[in-house]
């Protein structure tokens, strides 16, 4: 499917294996790392995305998966299909381990059925066979050693030793006594030569002791001896000791029985963690790159949006530079891609870029590139990159380049993704020229697709004049004199020959003696590229601006509906809220006028009684007369200080004063804080708050705003905790005005610092997020720059 056979090494493929190599746990995963292929299979390639996929957002969304260990039990169940062969203590732990781990992802997935569908094909049909499991736990224990009790005639052995081991100790502790009494001994206390636990004696009292002697001090002068009576009982350990090796094999011997029958599910098993740790590993390398799962398609085209090269990606990240996004797309009404532009300019990365991410996708990996992007399958990919000039063939690089174009223009059709670096160079321009574009026109006859890079006029003009061809060019600020690194598609680019070599220091009179030698015709073409690419980039700074003011306009007029619709939900209330009012006073002036009534008469028209109801109904028209209301001062800016109360304008909302910002005023009101230019509250005095609303605000803490620290720590916390308590820290020192935040959330695997990243760009408030200082915890803390 690659042609040539260095294809994967000249995009980078092979690095991209070797990266994902490093996320292994076990030489399995590694293994099956190395065996990646391009698949043309659109189910297999749909699979295979699927399932790293569903493993990164098991990564960034939810709890871990019980992955803890990694043994190749595929060697041990070879091991323990041979007749009479015995797996050892640490060879049954691995299995023990690894039967553990397996029993725990079934259950972690079964928990979560249909939510991973493509892991959880992993493991379909797959018994779980627990007997196994339970049959070594009898046996080995937590440690990976040999139960005491795995039988009864290893328990009777093991507490013989014990016994004999502590008789053993018991008299030599009596004998070492009794010979320091007698100042036999030598200065020390008890030591083991030869595996023995012996006396250390004076060389001229060692014929006192009856014992064997195993060692003696370098001067000769000490002695260590084991005593008789003690050598009779450490050989009866000593034999017990290969009664219980003897017991442990048997034991052994008899578990490896009972596991044979089960070596075929074993293997399954090992299949089952082979393929985690893979899907793993490639779900963890695809966040390094920030990789997303695109669209496949079965049909041969690539729509790539803001794609990466996922090496220079990550080269970019160490530095904390970022690389310039990549759009390009090739179908059916645009084939071939002619790319052309200056030296340096990015062309040969770009065409990387579009070979290495079709190459991953088609291998099962996630790209950096955003999910809208769409991959199709291609069933070739032919590549002539870089210098394969030969030796051993005798090839010159332009024939190497030619044996090449052989084989494209013999065995391409239209679903070989060709991509082609530099096209016609390595012979003279007046032969290489018309060479490409012969070469060029047979393939696009072929219906291939894919990328070119040149330099050549007459592959700008075919490319502009042929069905299926298109232009494009690398932008180049031809004022700074820099590549931009960003293709447009559309139109050919200058090489900016004499502009880069005017840069570099080129001397004026070689620089124009080299302008008098090129044609006329080519000097306008090449002038009036270099226009163009000027007109369009100013084009495109202003499009930029327009873009930025409309969303200003945007965001102005989103505002303004909202303030007019709790306007006019305000209104309602308060009518709705005077009509109930009006009700009422007019029900309480009926009753109060009809009792009036009935009292008058009651007393005979009394005129002192008549006087004082009189009086009463004044009263009542007093409460609900509306007075005119006093004009409202604002306050001038240098009266208003912290722990004054004041009242909104056009409201009775009183609050107090926290803190005072250039022309804003940040108002405690109960529990909350709001924030309100100078001119809308008016300074009210302490006596005019009401006594209730004074003792809510002496019960809170009215200094919250020197309490306040713009600093969270939020190591070891789950990502929607971590979220959760970042959001309270922000609103308030949003509220509060202050500049910045910083968030210690560790390092890690990065996991952490990616959501809250992401999360924190939402807000429009926040204007940019840093990382901390290398020495002072790098990105292990997000500075938050607020607007």
């Amino acid at each position: 499917m690659l042609y040539p056979q260095n294809s994967a090494d000249k995009l980078g493929f092979t690095d991209v294996k070797e990266l994902i190599k490093t996320h292994c746990l076990s030489e399995m995963g590694r293994q099956m790392v190395d065996k990646i292929q391009v698949m043309n299979n659109y189910d297999n390639i749909q699979k295979f995305l699927s399932q790293a996929n569903e493993f990164k957002n098991i990564l960034q969304n939810d709890t871990a998966l019980p992955i803890q260990h990694f043994f190749d039990i595929k060697s041990l169940a070879n091991k323990a299909r041979v007749e009479g062969a015995f797996l050892s203590e640490e060879e049954f732990y691995q299995v023990q381990a690894s039967l553990t781990t397996v029993f725990a992802v079934i259950a972690y997935f079964n928990e979560r059925e249909g939510q991973y569908p493509n892991l959880e094909a992993l493991f379909e049909h797959l018994p779980i066979e627990k007997a196994i499991l339970k049959k070594i736990d009898a046996v080995i224990d937590q440690k990976g050693k040999i139960r005491p009790n795995a039988s009864r005639e290893l328990l009777e052995i093991t507490s013989g030793i014990a016994r004999a081991e502590q008789e053993a100790r018991r008299k030599i502790d009596q004998v070492f006594k009794n010979a320091g009494n007698n100042g036999w001994t030598a200065d020390g206390s008890l030591t083991v030569r030869d595996g023995r636990l012996c006396i250390p004696l004076l060389a001229e009292n060692k014929r006192k002791l009856k014992g064997f002697i195993h060692d003696e001090s370098s001067s000769g002068q000490t002695v260590y001896m084991e005593p008789e009576e003690v050598f009779v009982l450490n050989n009866r350990v000593r034999d017990l000791e290969f009664e219980r090796r003897r017991e442990i094999v048997k034991i052994l011997t008899a578990l490896t029985d009972e596991l044979r029958p089960y070596t075929p599910l074993l293997l399954s098993y090992h299949s089952l963690l082979t393929k985690l740790d893979f899907v793993r590993a490639k779900a963890l390398f695809a966040m390094d790159i920030e990789g997303e799962m695109p669209e496949v398609v079965n049909d041969a085209r690539i729509k790539l949006v803001n794609a990466r090269h996922p090496l220079l990606f990550l080269s970019f990240k160490k530095e904390h530079k970022t690389v310039v996004p990549l759009n390009v797309q090739i179908d059916e009404g645009t084939r071939v891609v002619v790319v052309s532009g200056p030296n340096a300019g990015g062309k040969s990365v770009c065409m990387k870029t579009v070979g290495l991410l079709q190459m991953m996708a088609q291998a099962g990996l996630l790209i950096p590139a955003a999910d809208n992007s769409v991959v199709g399958v291609f069933k070739q990919v032919f590549v002539d990159i870089g210098d394969d000039q030969s030796i051993e063939s005798d090839l010159s690089t332009y024939s190497a380049h030619l044996s090449k174009m052989k084989h494209f223009v013999e065995n391409a059709n239209g679903k070989t993704l060709i991509l082609i670096d530099e096209f016609g160079t390595g012979t003279d321009p007046q032969f290489g020229g018309p060479i490409a574009e012969a070469v060029l026109e047979a393939l696009n006859h072929k219906k291939v697709k894919g990328m070119v890079t040149t330099h050549y006029s007459n592959l700008k003009i075919f490319a502009s004049n042929t069905p299926g061809l298109e232009n494009a060019s690398m932008l180049f600020d031809n004022v700074q004199m820099k590549p931009m690194y960003m293709l447009e598609v559309g139109k050919p680019g200058s090489s900016y020959a004499f502009e880069i070599a005017q840069k570099i220091g080129l001397p004026q009179n070689v620089l124009n003696l080299a302008k008098n030698k090129i044609g006329t015709n080519q000097k306008k073409v090449d002038t009036l590229l270099v226009d163009l690419e000027r007109e369009k980039k100013e084009i495109f700074d202003t499009k930029l601006q327009l873009d930025k003011q409309q969303r200003k306009v945007n965001t102005l007029l989103q505002e303004n509906e909202q303030l007019k619709s709790y306007l006019e939900e305000n209104q309602k209330a308060l009518i709705r809220d005077a009509k109930q009012q009006a009700k009422n006073i007019i029900l309480d002036a009926n009753k109060l006028v009809e009792n009036t009534i009935a009292e008058i008469k009651s007393n005979q028209a009394d005129k002192e009684k008549t006087r004082n109801l009189r009086e009463n109904l004044n009263k009542e028209l007093q409460k609900n007369t509306v007075k005119p209301e006093t004009p409202k001062q604002t306050v001038v800016d240098d009266e208003l200080k912290p722990g004054d109360w004041v009242k909104l304008v056009d409201s009775e909302t009183t609050g107090q004063v926290m803190e005072i910002v250039k022309d804003n005023v940040i108002i405690a009101i109960g529990d909350l804080r709001t924030v309100a230019k100078k001119k809308r509250v008016q300074k009210v005095s302490r006596k005019e708050v009401p006594k209730e609303v004074r003792r809510s605000y002496s019960n809170s803490n009215t200094n919250d705003v020197a309490n306040f620290s713009p600093e969270i720590d939020v190591r070891g916390q789950r990502g929607e905790e971590a979220l959760y308590n970042i959001e309270k820290v922000l609103d308030r020192a949003i509220m509060m005005g202050f500049g910045t935040i910083k968030i210690l959330h560790g390092k890690g695997d990065g996991i952490l610092r990616k959501l809250i990243r992401e999360y924190l760009r939402k807000y429009e408030q926040v204007s940019r997020l840093e990382d901390e200082h290398a020495d002072r915890g790098g990105d292990g803390i997000t500075y938050v720059y607020l607007r």
